[in-house]
């Protein structure tokens, strides 16, 4: 019995899957139009490296070949073929590894769900089965993935010969701190720059940007009036800023530019950026030499992350190392705003944010209750009296240095970390 009943469960999974196949291969246009939408609307690197068209045309392939896989003997399937020809393509491309991985995962998702909406309308009474495939879509999806990573890396390897690309993957190696005193030699060279001198990096967070939502689309993917990255056309990626030299490299959710200043200071770097950044933009403290940028990339995006909205923001680490050291600690900020601010959580909402756009305020005037009058459009007892307030809410003086410390830091994480 048992040997009949594990035939009959394999030919449960065997019919199941033929006729999933088989009506997903009909509906290949919108799984298509929708796995396309999901990678570019997540991804600036395929939007900005794969031409839509280009897009399209390999996503439609290589569904139709890994659900035709499904109905073939294993002598005829191309689907690891496809795989294997498709990861060379985007190594040359310049498409990142990660951003290839995402897009197998998000067809994995996509498919089970067609194969799950399918039976589920059509044949309920085969979701017993269905839940048996699960292990054979995945374990396919996987495979081709694994192919495609493993040809990518070989691909890029060979690549690599090349003076362009060996350039940046030193760069790479450098600012992910996987470069020792050897490497940097390397790169110095191959870079003309010196090993040892004076270096900032600035990290430039990526716009989300929704194809699907109405906007024009020019040739590689970004809307009209955009540069090539996605940002508005400004001074896009300069080599140079005066005397600094500006080298680029891509991530997946943020550009990466290193720095070489000379005699320049911060501050001439982040008067120069303004001209380049699309959105919120971090600048790391001035290192002493190349085997330092990973720790200056890391410093960077610390800095980038306490700015506050999407639009176009210059934060140097120097400058915010109270608000990064809140970032940095997430869950002892989050104890600290239960602690400082906790008893606020019980006002109006609106009541609790005008106190703390009046403590806002008052901290950047430097605790001038007529300046933040001003600014807030109120009387300087209105100032007054919301102060007297919140003191009496937390507990804490605002006549007591180490009381406002508290406050501020307060402040700074439930804004951060909300």
């Amino acid at each position: 019995m048992a040997v009949k009943r594990s035939e009959h469960v394999g030919e449960d999974v065997r019919e199941v899957l033929r006729i999933a196949a088989t009506r997903l291969l009909r509906q290949l246009p919108e799984l298509t139009e929708e796995l396309v939408a999901r990678v570019r609307e997540g991804d600036e690197a395929y939007r900005r490296f794969v031409t839509p068209d280009d897009h399209w045309q390999s996503t439609e392939e290589g569904l139709r070949a890994g659900i035709e896989a499904i109905l073939q003997r294993p002598e005829e399937r191309r689907d690891l073929e496809f795989a294997r020809h498709m990861a060379g393509r985007r190594a040359e491309q310049g498409l990142p590894l990660e951003s290839l991985m995402r897009m197998y995962r998000l067809a994995a998702q996509v498919t089970w769900a067609a194969f799950v909406d399918l039976i589920e309308r059509e044949h309920p009474e085969l979701l017993p089965a269905l839940v048996r495939t699960a292990t054979h879509v995945w374990h396919a999806i996987d495979r081709q993935a694994l192919m495609a990573a493993d040809v990518y890396r070989r691909r890029e390897k060979e690549l690599l010969g090349r003076s362009t690309e060996r350039v940046n993957a030193l760069l790479d190696e450098l600012l992910e701190g996987a470069a020792d005193g050897a490497v940097a030699r390397s790169a110095a060279a191959a870079l003309d720059l010196p090993e040892r001198g004076r270096y900032a990096v600035v990290t430039i967070r990526l716009p989300v940007r929704h194809d699907h939502e109405g906007a024009r689309v020019n040739g590689n993917g970004a809307p009209s009036g955009y540069g090539g990255y996605g940002g508005p056309a400004r001074d896009a990626r300069p080599e140079t800023l005066g005397a600094m030299r500006l080298l680029w490299r891509m991530r997946a959710q943020y550009e990466v530019a290193v720095v070489a200043l000379g005699e320049a200071t911060l501050d001439e770097l982040a008067e120069g950026m303004t001209a380049v950044v699309y959105g919120p933009a971090g600048v790391s403290p001035v290192v002493g030499g190349l085997v330092e940028l990973a720790a200056a990339r890391r410093l960077a995006e610390l800095a980038m992350r306490t700015c506050e909205g999407c639009g176009p923001e210059i934060a140097r680490l120097d400058r915010r190392l109270p608000s990064a050291l809140v970032i940095s600690q997430p869950e002892l900020s989050g104890r600290l705003v239960s602690e400082v601010l906790g008893a606020l959580q019980g006002l109006d909402p609106t009541d609790r944010e005008v106190l703390l756009a009046t403590l806002s305020a008052w901290l950047r005037c430097e605790g001038s209750a007529a300046r933040a009058a001003g600014q807030l459009y109120c009387h300087r007892n209105t100032v007054f009296n919301r102060m007297r307030r919140l003191e009496q809410l937390t507990g804490r003086s605002l006549s007591r240095p180490r009381d406002i410390v508290e406050l501020a830091l307060a402040l700074d994480a439930s804004r951060l970390l909300s």
